[in-house]
């Protein structure tokens, strides 16, 4: 959402969305920036969000404003920063020095945006950061669009361009045990391309998608939250291996099929993000 954008900040509150992100940076113009700063920050204190998840992403530190956002973000303590324009583990490090050092919140976490042609070509390292409690670091956002500009990519249906990236930094996520959220879809209108686009992402192995409208919405809840048979099996597959004469067991046979210790892990996974939903609901 737009930082400036009071109205927004105020239909978020009805909206069933997992996290609100409100933008400082390229959706507010640089004479909104300071003004902007004062409606989020009016608008994460004031709450209301019914337990959403509340993230701010800010300018760039070397501009006028990054400093500032740092500040406000100290002071009103949101879930999450997501900084912009990542190209180097450095990067990471530094919003982290930034955020301690204006005295943010322990629970104030670090999102970062891939949306650099470095940021994928240093995804290791980058995500690598996470390792380090230090970095505070959780999530990264793929920001197709800045790097189909950079690149000079076409964002047409499909991806074809974009899917290499987009597989490598999901592997570096899963590496590091970081979450990751697929990019934007900018026809608001076509619901089938979203859809779609949202399919892929789930197949890639995102675990979301960065949305830029309430429409959208109950697509991507549809798509990513698991669908009841999954979880039915996962319940099943839980329960096998929760058997007493199973606990020694590396693999089953359940219902024709062989499954490993590995499935249960998938499993529980599963059955957490089942519950989760079904308490946000």
């Amino acid at each position: 959402m737009p930082g400036s954008n009071p109205r927004a900040h105020e239909k978020a509150k009805t909206l069933a969305a997992d996290t609100f992100v409100f933008d400082l940076e390229d959706t507010v113009r640089p004479e909104d920036k300071d003004k902007a700063r004062e409606r989020v920050a009016a608008a994460i204190k004031a709450s209301g969000f019914r337990g959403r998840e509340i993230a701010v992403k800010i300018n760039d530190r070397i501009t006028p404003w990054g400093k500032d956002d740092i500040a406000m973000i100290a002071s009103v303590g949101p879930a999450a920063v997501l900084i912009p324009k990542v190209a180097s583990p450095g990067d990471i490090m530094l919003a982290a020095k930034d955020l301690r050092d204006a005295g943010a919140p322990e629970h104030t976490r670090l999102w970062a945006m891939m949306d650099t042609p470095l940021a994928v070509l240093n995804a290791d390292s980058i995500l690598r950061t996470a390792v380090d409690p230090a970095a505070r670091f959780e999530v990264a956002v793929m920001g197709v669009n800045e790097l189909a500009k950079e690149t000079r990519v076409r964002l047409a249906p499909g991806r074809m361009g974009l899917i290499p990236w987009l597989s490598t930094c999901v592997a570096a996520a899963r590496a590091y045990g970081l979450d990751i959220l697929d990019g934007v879809f900018n026809e608001i209108s076509n619901e089938t391309g979203f859809r779609a686009e949202c399919e892929q992402g789930r197949e890639l192995g995102m675990d979301g998608k960065a949305l830029i409208h309430p429409n959208q919405i109950s697509i991507c809840n549809e798509v990513f939250a698991p669908p009841q048979e999954e979880i039915a099996w996962a319940a099943k597959v839980i329960q096998a291996f929760a058997a007493p004469e199973n606990a020694a067991k590396g693999v089953l046979l359940l219902e024709g099929r062989m499954v490993e210790r590995s499935h249960e892990e998938t499993a529980q996974r599963t059955v957490k993000l089942a519950k989760a939903i079904a308490a946000m609901v």
